[in-house]
């Protein structure tokens, strides 16, 4: 298979449909644990084509949902300061902090910039050596080995002016503590691009020390009712492991030359994640060689007090216990043209995606 349509062929689409419901004997719920696969789910209608017993849920797979509203108002503190410009991907516009968002401080007359890359955000403190450039870091191990290689870039450039300032998560940990806290899970359909960057290794121990296997998916109809079918067998069979549906982009040893930059730019530390809380070794922090890019070290800046919204179950939402359908501000107080909470905002986000897909699931 080369090309997209094969991957929503109709025929292949309703043999797979067939082959999972002759297999399906067990009740069982998987997770999806990446905002893309949460999105092509309920675009294409997945839940609708499976059979009863088997249940799907949505993880912490958005990074702008799990990342802390701490985040988002120290962000916005920082664009308050006359000589800082705020370079950050576009989905980060609009999610609230406590009393603000970047929509509101832009209108109030911040410089606050979208860009497609760190390189962008590089070029803009080569063109403006008066400022503080600050790139907002927000991803898993996809789009952390591109502010790695931003970092890496502005060393060699020796810029002074430019700073990151990262909310980089990684995945296992979260994964795993969802199963610690007893969340009800019999499979994981593992994230396709984080896993272009991190292989096979990181899920290795899920199969061993829970029992639970990591399907490797792509995002077309295809590519995800097959890895439901391997996930399904495999615990119809009791044999979990980690397997790749998802070989056209996934190698077992992932992207050698990207998980190199990583190790060389940050170290782990502890972090926070919404609905889950601090987990040990889960984020990204650049290690002492490159501090000086280190925006939480280099930057001096008065962050109001964090206030979380009462009635939003976003955190709940990302653990899989509830969707967003059972929230009472959803599709209500809370849409996509007024969010009132991260799971909103994001186009990964759950709600977003019930939202345009499936406001009665």
């Amino acid at each position: 298979m080369k090309y997209i349509d094969e991957y929503r062929d109709r025929e292949l689409v309703s043999r797979l449909v067939s082959e999972i419901q002759k297999v399906s004997r067990k009740d069982i719920a998987l997770m999806e644990v990446c905002g893309g696969h949460t999105m092509a789910i309920q675009k294409f209608g997945i839940p609708f084509l499976l059979p009863p017993t088997i249940h799907l849920l949505s993880g912490p797979g958005c990074p702008v949902c799990v990342s802390s509203r701490k985040y988002i108002d120290q962000a916005i503190a920082y664009s308050r300061l006359d000589d800082v410009i705020i370079t950050t991907f576009g989905d980060l516009i609009r999610v609230p902090g406590s009393t603000s968002s970047f929509e509101k401080e832009i209108a109030a007359g911040a410089d606050v910039r979208i860009v497609f890359s760190i390189l962008d955000a590089l070029k803009i403190a080569t063109e403006n050596p008066e400022n503080r450039v600050v790139f907002l870091g927000i991803g898993f191990e996809t789009t952390a080995p591109g502010s790695a290689a931003g970092v890496l870039n502005a060393a060699k450039q020796g810029l002074t002016n430019f700073f990151l300032f990262s909310s980089h998560k990684i995945m296992q940990p979260a994964m795993e503590a969802l199963i610690d806290e007893g969340v009800k899970i019999d499979g994981y359909i593992a994230p396709g691009h984080v896993s272009t960057i991190t292989g096979t290794g990181i899920y290795k121990d899920i199969p061993a020390k829970f029992g639970l296997g990591c399907v490797i998916t792509g995002f077309e109809p295809v590519d995800l009712l097959h890895s439901i079918l391997m996930l399904t067998r495999q615990v119809e069979d009791n044999k979990p492991e980690v397997a790749i549906q998802y070989k056209r982009a996934v190698k077992p040893e992932g992207n050698l030359k990207a998980k190199k930059m990583l190790d060389e730019v940050f170290d782990l530390r502890d972090d926070w994640w919404r609905g889950l809380g601090i987990l040990k070794k889960s984020g990204l922090v650049l290690r002492e060689k490159y501090s000086r890019f280190d925006a939480e070290k280099m930057i001096d800046v008065e962050v109001e007090e964090t206030r979380e919204d009462k009635g939003c179950i976003c955190g709940e939402i990302l653990k899989g216990l509830k969707k967003p359908g059972d929230c009472k501000l959803f599709a209500k107080a809370c849409t996509p043209s007024d969010p009132f909470g991260a799971c909103m905002v994001s186009n990964e986000g759950a709600c977003h995606a019930y939202y345009k897909y499936n406001r009665d699931g």
